[in-house]
C-alpha cells in the first residue's frame, strides 16, 4: 500500500504471542495509578496484535494496567502492523496496534467487521533510529540523500565520499555496507520510507511502502530481528524504533543546516506541524506527518503508532475491557509509563483529552 502518511505500529521477529498480563481498568476507572485496585470490577481477556515497535511500551503499559486490574489479561502478538490490522479486520483480535493508519479499503472492511464506526487514535510517538555497527566510528552523521543512497544500495562502502562529506572528522573504514531492512510488512518501514521519499527524493526512489522495495541487503522479521541482524554483523546499518536501539550506534540526520539525533523531544516537535487526514470520521485521528521538514530541532524520521478498536462490541464486558485498556494507554499515567519504559514522546494534553472523549464512547451493541 502506498501511503504518504504517518502512522504508528510494526512487526516482529518473535513468531510467538507475547502474552502480557494486563489489567484493564473500567470505563469509570480511567485505569489511572490513583485508582484503588480493589474496586476494579473488570475481568477477562483481551487479545491484540500489531506493531512490534510498541513492544517496550506495551510492557510498560502492562505493568501499570495490571496493578490496577489484576483480574484482566491482555495478550499482544507483535506480529507487525500489517498483520495486526489484518487480524483485527478478520475478527481475530479485539484491538490492533499499527505504525500505519488504515487506508480507505481497510477502514471500510474494519467498519464491516465492527458493525460500527472504528476507533483509530495515535497513542505512541517515537523516533525511528538509523542504527549501525561500525567499530571505531561514533557520532555518525547522515544527510537524507546519503541515507537514501545507502539503503537503496547506491553507496556500498563506509569510506564513500558522500559519507565522508557528512563526517569530515571521522576515520571511516573501507568496510562493505550491509543495509538491513524489515522482511515483513511493517509500519516502521512505511514511516521510514516516507521520510526518505520526502527528504531525499533524489537519493531514494523506492517510494513510501510497507514492504521493502529494494533487492539486496539483508532482511529480518520484526524490530527485534533488524536489531539482532545489525548487532550480528560489522558494517551493518538498519532502521528501528529508537527505544530498541540498545548499545548500537545511532546516526544523527541532517535537518536544514544541522544534524539532529532521535530524541523523544525532537520527535515530538514534528507533531506540531502535522495535520489530520481529511475525510475521516470523528473517531479517527489519522495524521499526515511532514517528514520533509527543515525546521530546526525537529527529528523527521518518526513513527506515530495507533491503537485500533471498534466503537461497539457484541457484549458489555468486552466493551468495558477495551475501553479500560485504551483509557489507560492514552492517559497521562500511561503515556508517562511509555516515556519511561520505551523512550517515547508523551501525547500533548489536548490530544489526550480528545482521545479520552472518543474512547468514552465505546459501548455494547
Amino acid at each position: 500500500m502506498n501511503r504518504t502518511k504517518l502512522r504508528v505500529a510494526a512487526p516482529l521477529a518473535l513468531a510467538a504471542t507475547v502474552a502480557l498480563g494486563l489489567s484493564a481498568c473500567g470505563a469509570d476507572n480511567e485505569a489511572g495509578a490513583d485508582d484503588d485496585a480493589t474496586t476494579s470490577s473488570l475481568s477477562g481477556t483481551l487479545n491484540g496484535a500489531g506493531a512490534s515497535s510498541q513492544e517496550a511500551a506495551v510492557g510498560a503499559w502492562q505493568a501499570g494496567f495490571q496493578t490496577a486490574n489484576p483480574d484482566v489479561t491482555v495478550n499482544y502478538d507483535p506480529a507487525g502492523s500489517g498483520a495486526g490490522r489484518e487480524q483485527f479486520i478478520a475478527g481475530g483480535t479485539d484491538f490492533a496496534g499499527s505504525d500505519a493508519y488504515m487506508d480507505d479499503e481497510e477502514l471500510a472492511s474494519a467498519k464491516e467487521r465492527c458493525g460500527s464506526d472504528v476507533i483509530e487514535v495515535p497513542t505512541y510517538v517515537s523516533p525511528i533510529a538509523v542504527i549501525y555497527n561500525l567499530p571505531g566510528v561514533d557520532g555518525l552523521q547522515l544527510s537524507p540523500d546519503t541515507a537514501g543512497k545507502i539503503f537503496e544500495g547506491k553507496i556500498t562502502t563506509w569510506d564513500d565520499e558522500a559519507i565522508k562529506a557528512d563526517n569530515p572528522d571521522a576515520d571511516l573504514p573501507s568496510t562493505k555496507i550491509t543495509p538491513v531492512h524489515r522482511s515483513d510488512d511493517s509500519g516502521t518501514t512505511e514511516n521510514f520510507t516516507a521520510y526518505l521519499s520526502a527528504a531525499a527524493p533524489q537519493g531514494w526512489t523506492g517510494g513510501t511502502v510497507e514492504t521493502w522495495p529494494v533487492k539486496g541487503g539483508e532482511g529480518a522479521q520484526g524490530t527485534s530481528g533488524v536489531v539482532a541482524a545489525v548487532q550480528g554483523g560489522e558494517g551493518t546499518i538498519g532502521y528501528a524504533d529508537a527505544s530498541q536501539a540498545g548499545d548500537l550506534g545511532v546516526a544523527s540526520l541532517k535537518v536544514g543546516d544541522e544534524y539532529v539525533g532521535p530524541s523523544p523531544e525532537a520527535a515530538a516537535k514534528i507533531l506540531e506541524a502535522s495535520k489530520q487526514v481529511e475525510g475521516r470520521g470523528e473517531t479517527d485521528i489519522a495524521m499526515e506527518i511532514d517528514h520533509g521538514t527543515t525546521e530546526a530541532g525537529v527529528y523527521p524520521a518518526v513513527l506515530v503508532s495507533y491503537q485500533i478498536a471498534c466503537l461497539q462490541y457484541d457484549d458489555q464486558a468486552k466493551a468495558d475491557l477495551v475501553k479500560g485498556w485504551l483509557s489507560y494507554v492514552a492517559s497521562s499515567d500511561g503515556q508517562q509509563a511509555a516515556a519511561e519504559g520505551a523512550g517515547s514522546a508523551p501525547l500533548t494534553s489536548a490530544l489526550e483529552e480528545r482521545i479520552s472523549g472518543i474512547v468514552d464512547g465505546i459501548s455494547a451493541k
